[in-house]
C-alpha cells in the first residue's frame, strides 16, 4: 500500500486531468473536464492512434504496442505519461486498471491526484471472497447435489469473465479449470470461487457516492437484469418493481459497505434479487458503465461529483431528489443469434434522434478494430414515467442511422418492447428465454427493391430504356441468411416494380407506394454493403465466384481473435462428437467456444494457441462419419 497520506493530496484544485483508458469513457470525462475548465490528457495504444478519445483529449501519450497487457494495462507507463505531460490528477474511468490498488497506489506516490477511492477501499473490496468476508456473509463450503445449479466465479475482476454455470457435479472439476484460466488471462488472478446459482433473480445495484468529511449517498437503484454472458445489455433506474421495504434494505446495506472500508468516491453496490430477499454480489470501487441512468433521473454529474470530491470538497448533507425514469441500452457491433459475435469494420454512421442522450467513443468512419470491448454506444433516454422512457428509447434506436458492421440493435427495440420487459417481469435468464425469439430475421421486404431502384437510378438516361419490350433487370442481394433476387423495368415513364408504385427513386432516396400508402426508404451504399432504412443488405455478383468454396465439415473463424486454447490432447485423426469444443477463439475481450458441427473424425486442424486469426480463416475440418 501506499505511504503516501492521501488527505494531503485530496485538496488540490485540478488543472489537468489524464484518463487511464479508451473509447466512451474517455471521452465520457473529457466531455466534462471541458464543461469545468480541466486540461485532458489520452494514453493511446498504436491501435487507438486514431480513436475518438486521442483525437478529443488536449495532449495524447502513446503507449506502445496494441494488446492491453503492453498498453491500458501498463501502470508504470500512464504515470510516467501522466508526469511527462504535466497532468496532476488520474482518472481510471471503468475496466482495465480501474479496480488495480497498486496503481492507485503508484498514482499517489507520483504526488497525483487520484480520482477514485483510497487503495485501501479498493483492496478490500477487489476480491469477491474478501467482500463477502467483510460484509459478514458466508462462503459455500463443500458443495453437494443439493447445492445444484451452481456458479464458479472469479474472485477478481467482472465482466462475466471467469464466470461458469455448473448444473452437473460432474461438470464442475472442467468448469474451475476454465474459469481460473479465463481469470488468470483477464485479471492476472486466477483465484475463483463457488456460490448457488439463482435463476430467476434480478440484478440490482446502488449507486454509491461519498465525500471525504464522512457523507454517503446511496442515489437510489438501478435494474441490470437483462444481460448477455453475464455482461449487461439494459440498465434502468429505479429498479422497477422493488418493495420500499427491499430499497431502503438495499441502499442501507449499501451505505453500511462503504462506511465498512472508509469509501470516497463514486462506487456501486451490487445484488441479486430473489423471492422479495437480497443477496450480496459485490462492490465495484469504480464508476459503473451504466451510470448514465442515475445521473438522469438525480440531475447529476457524477464526473464532475468524482472530481470535486477528489478536490476535498464536501457533499450536501441529503442528495437530490429523484425525478422521472431513465433506460439505458449498450449497442454493441455483435451478431447475437450467432453466439454475441463480435463484429469489425467501419462504422459509416450513427446517429440517435434529437431527445436521446448518446455516449459512445466513435465517429463516422472510425474503425471497430479487434483488440478491445465491442461496445460502440451508450443511448440513454429519460422521462416522467417508466413506460415513457421505453417508448422513447425504443423509438430512438429503431430510427437510429447505424451504418457499418452487424449490431445488437433490433435485439435491443424487440427487448425493449417485450411483455416481460415491459410489465417489469424480467430477470437474469431473460434471454435464455428469449433470444431465439428476438432474433428471428424480420428484414423489411421492400429493402431490397429499394436498394435496386436507388442503383438503377438514372440509368434509363444512359440507354437503360427500350422502346420494345425486354427482359426485367434483376439484381441479387443476401439479405438474413437469404439470397433475395429483385425486378425491376426502365420504362417510358421511369422505374417500374411489380407490387409496388415507384413515386421517386434517386441514389439515396426511394418512395414506394404499397396498397396506397406511401414509404420512405432511405439508401446508403458503401461498396457491395447497403443499408435501406434499418435493414442491411449485402449485394452479391451476378455470377457467384466457384472458387469461394470449402470442403464440407470446415470450421471458418467467426471474427478475427486469437485462439487462446485447443482441446487437450486433440490432434488431426481424434474422433469428435457433434458439439464437443474443439477450440477458443478471444476476440474484443470475450471468449468464443468452437465446436464440431457433426460427429466424425477431426480431418485437420490447422491452428495452434496464440495463433491469430481473421474472420474466415480455415481453424478445423471434421469429415462426419
Amino acid at each position: 500500500m501506499s505511504n503516501v497520506d492521501v488527505s494531503n493530496v485530496r485538496g488540490h484544485m485540478i488543472s489537468t486531468l489524464l484518463v487511464a483508458n479508451r473509447g466512451e469513457i474517455a471521452c465520457r470525462v473529457f466531455r466534462t473536464c471541458g464543461e469545468l475548465g480541466i486540461q485532458t490528457v489520452a494514453v493511446h495504444s498504436d491501435a487507438d492512434e486514431n480513436a475518438l478519445h486521442a483525437r478529443v483529449a488536449d495532449a495524447t501519450v502513446r503507449l506502445p504496442g496494441a494488446a492491453p497487457a503492453d498498453t491500458y494495462l501498463r501502470g508504470d507507463l500512464i504515470v510516467k505519461a501522466a508526469l511527462a505531460s504535466g497532468a496532476d490528477a488520474v482518472h481510471p474511468g471503468y475496466g482495465f486498471l480501474s479496480e488495480n490498488a497498486d496503481f492507485a497506489c503508484a498514482v499517489l506516490d507520483a504526488g497525483l491526484t487520484w480520482i477514485g477511492p483510497s487503495p485501501e477501499a479498493i483492496e478490500a473490496m477487489a476480491s469477491k471472497t474478501r467482500a463477502k468476508t467483510l460484509m459478514g456473509l458466508p462462503l459455500l463450503g463443500e458443495v453437494t447435489e443439493d447445492d445444484l445449479p451452481l456458479l464458479v466465479k472469479a474472485a477478481a475482476g467482472g465482466g462475466g469473465r471467469g464466470m461458469r454455470v455448473v448444473r452437473h457435479l460432474k461438470e464442475l472439476s472442467a468448469a474451475l479449470e476454465a474459469a481460473r484460466a479465463e481469470a488468470l488471462s483477464a485479471f492476472g488472478d486466477g483465484e475463483v470461487f463457488v456460490e448457488p446459482y439463482i435463476e430467476h433473480g434480478r440484478h440490482i445495484e446502488v449507486q454509491i457516492l461519498a465525500d471525504t468529511h464522512g457523507t454517503v449517498w446511496a442515489l437510489g437503484t438501478r435494474d441490470c437484469s437483462l444481460q448477455r454472458r453475464h455482461q449487461k445489455v439494459i440498465e434502468e433506474a429505479p429498479a422497477p418493481g422493488l418493495s420500499e421495504e427491499l430499497a431502503e434494505e438495499l441502499r442501507t446495506l449499501s451505505v453500511r459497505a462503504a462506511r465498512a472500508v472508509d469509501y470516497v468516491g463514486a462506487g456501486t453496490v451490487e445484488f441479486l434479487v430473489a423471492d422479495d430477499r437480497a443477496h450480496f454480489l459485490e462492490m465495484n470501487t469504480r464508476l459503473q458503465v451504466e451510470h448514465p441512468v442515475t445521473e438522469a433521473v438525480f440531475g447529476l454529474d457524477l464526473v464532475a461529483e468524482q472530481i470535486r470530491i477528489a478536490e476535498g470538497h464536501a457533499l450536501p448533507t441529503d442528495p437530490p431528489r429523484a425525478r422521472g425514469h431513465a433506460i439505458e441500452a449498450r449497442l454493441y457491433a455483435e451478431d447475437p443469434p450467432r453466439d454475441w459475435a463480435p463484429q469489425t469494420g467501419t462504422l459509416h454512421r450513427l446517429a440517435v434522434p434529437r431527445g436521446v442522450r448518446l455516449d459512445t467513443g466513435y465517429e463516422d468512419g472510425d474503425l471497430i478494430g479487434v483488440h478491445y470491448d465491442p461496445m460502440l454506444a451508450k443511448a440513454v433516454a429519460h422521462a416522467p414515467t417508466r413506460e415513457e422512457a421505453l417508448r422513447k428509447l425504443a423509438g430512438a434506436l429503431e430510427k437510429a442511422t447505424i451504418h457499418g458492421p452487424t449490431t445488437n440493435r433490433d435485439l435491443l427495440v424487440r427487448s425493449l418492447r417485450h411483455k416481460e420487459f415491459t410489465t417489469a417481469r424480467m430477470d437474469t435468464g431473460f434471454y435464455d428465454r428469449h433470444l431465439t425469439d428476438l432474433t428471428k430475421p424480420a428484414p423489411d421486404p421492400y429493402a431490397p427493391l429499394a436498394a435496386a431502384l436507388a442503383d438503377a437510378h438514372g440509368r434509363s438516361r444512359f440507354g437503360g430504356w427500350r422502346n420494345v419490350p425486354s427482359q426485367p433487370q434483376t439484381k441479387r442481394y443476401a439479405l438474413a441468411g437469404e439470397e433475395i433476387e429483385v425486378r425491376y423495368r426502365h420504362t417510358r415513364t421511369g422505374l417500374e416494380a411489380d407490387g409496388a408504385r415507384v413515386v421517386h427513386a434517386d441514389a439515396r432516396l426511394v418512395v414506394l407506394e404499397v396498397a396506397g400508402v406511401r414509404r420512405n426508404f432511405e439508401v446508403a451504399r458503401y461498396g457491395d454493403e447497403i443499408h435501406v432504412n434499418a435493414t442491411h443488405l449485402t449485394a452479391l455478383a451476378r455470377f457467384p465466384d466457384p472458387t469461394a468454396q470449402h470442403a464440407p465439415g470446415s470450421l471458418l473463424a467467426p471474427m478475427p481473435g486469437t485462439v487462446v486454447r485447443v482441446a487437450e490432447g486433440l490432434t488431426a485423426g481424434a474422433a469428435v462428437q457433434a458439439g464437443e469444443p474443439l477450440l477458443w477463439l478471444e476476440a474484443m475481450k470475450m471468449e468464443h467456444k468452437i465446436t464440431a458441427p457433426s460427429t466424425g473424425t477431426l480431418s485437420a486442424l490447422n491452428v495452434v494457441p496464440g495463433q491469430q486469426v481473421t474472420v474466415g480463416s480455415l481453424l478445423a475440418v471434421v469429415r462426419e462419419t
